[in-house]
């Protein structure tokens, strides 16, 4: 909580700087405080409840949104080994042999939750933020999901832990490096798109949803839904520090002095230089239309991570000669897609809009001439009905550059 308190004051700040405010300054020294009043101020405001909503579901969905969240975090190795008084334990909560596939299902169940807050609303906007939130998550959930597989696989494991041991040594053991950076970028992009943060902040576009699917909620239940968002922030930033980071390992063998401190450290600096990634992407960039959101997940992100996945499968089965049949399949299956759609593109053809109004063309002497007085009893175009105007503005004569069939 304490995390996600700090997360929020840290994205304010950041912003009010790159837009050149102020930010908060009242509560606390340089404003840390503000969420904790911010927080005391929801607490104590009405809790509002719809006419048409249904009351138990509605009520349910902001816990169903804010418990994943948190328990995803559990698996995250922040730390190495500490003794205290003779007792030796690992800085992690959890630490199971399927903790991918526990951080997969935990990311999944937080759609429930929106899903389920728009359903019960009783209101059209909330019902339409919340299946604009269902399907880009699900969208994403793909290619998400593909870039986890390639880093199981090269670690040989479905433990955080030991995927975080895979990487220690040196820099160039990290599974950013180590898979060529391409499935790192494509997690980011899916994890940004997953915790509902800009550019893909669609599901509370104000101008088109109001707020989305938290349009009806107030007082606490609103908060709740505020402290899942940037907890799933906080989580996915770990995670990906965890996948392709190495974790609390650091690129230098750690110091004589103070080893069980160091991991802590680097662990929250890698953490929080992808916190303020997520804060400048909010600043610097404009929302996505829905269409290029689709776009997106379906045709790049999810082809391109599903070809990676084969190159990366092939290479720990077989090799470089596993390596070299996953590539070929991929190249013929990318020629193969491409003179489908090439064929298809043939086929497509423009639509002609008639425009209503007098045309004007050039005569070959050079002097133009409207549709009207080309012809000695055409109609005025005053005199002209809107059907009459349209099918004489589109009946125009035919330039000689356009005779030939160009644009």
């Amino acid at each position: 909580m304490v995390s996600v308190m700090l997360m929020i004051w840290f994205e304010r700040k950041v912003i009010s700087d790159m837009q050149s405010r102020i930010g908060p300054n009242r509560a606390g020294p340089f404003g840390i405080a503000q969420t904790l009043a911010d927080g005391i101020k929801l607490f104590f405001k009405e809790d509002l409840l719809p006419d048409q909503a249904d009351r138990f579901v509605f009520k349910l969905a902001p816990y169903l949104t804010i418990i994943p969240a948190f328990l995803a975090f559990a698996i995250v190795p922040i730390g190495g080994e500490v003794t205290v008084a003779g007792h030796t334990f690992e800085l992690q909560l959890a630490d199971p042999p399927m903790g991918i596939l526990f951080l997969l299902a935990m990311s999944s169940i937080g759609v429930y939750g929106i899903m389920l807050a728009g359903w019960s609303s009783g209101s059209k906007y909330p019902l339409l933020g919340s299946v604009r939130a269902s399907a880009q998550m699900i969208s994403y959930e793909a290619a998400l999901g593909m870039t986890v597989v390639t880093v199981v696989l090269i670690s040989g494991s479905l433990s955080t832990r030991s995927i975080v041991n895979a990487q220690a040594g040196h820099l160039w053991q990290w599974n950013a490096i180590r898979l060529a950076v391409v499935p790192f970028v494509i997690f980011f992009i899916a994890v940004v798109a997953e915790t509902n943060r800009p550019p893909f902040d669609l599901v509370e576009a104000d101008s088109e949803l109001v707020g989305g699917f938290v349009t009806e909620y107030s007082s606490i239940r609103f908060a709740l839904f505020f402290l899942a968002e940037f907890m799933n922030t906080i989580t996915m930033s770990a995670i990906t520090v965890t996948l392709f980071f190495g974790g609390p390992d650091g690129p230098v063998p750690h110091v004589a002095h103070l080893e069980w401190l160091w991991p802590i450290l680097w662990f929250l600096g890698k953490t929080i230089a992808f916190l303020f990634v997520f804060v400048w992407l909010r600043a610097a960039l404009p929302r996505l239309r829905y269409d290029q959101l689709m776009d997106l997940g379906w045709k790049k992100l999810i082809p391109l991570s599903l070809g990676w996945l084969l190159i990366v499968a092939g290479f720990v089965v077989d090799g470089w000669w596993g390596l070299g049949m996953a590539a070929a399949v991929i190249a013929a299956a990318v020629v193969i897609t491409r003179s489908l759609s090439i064929g298809a593109e043939r086929e497509e053809t423009r639509a002609i809009v008639p425009a209503v109004g007098v045309r004007l063309w050039t005569r070959p002497s050079g002097t133009a001439t409207s549709l009207a007085a080309s012809s000695p009893s055409a109609t005025p175009p005053s005199a002209m009905s809107p059907s009459d105007a349209t099918a004489a503005g589109s009946e125009r004569p035919v330039s000689p550059s356009t005779e030939g069939g160009g644009s």
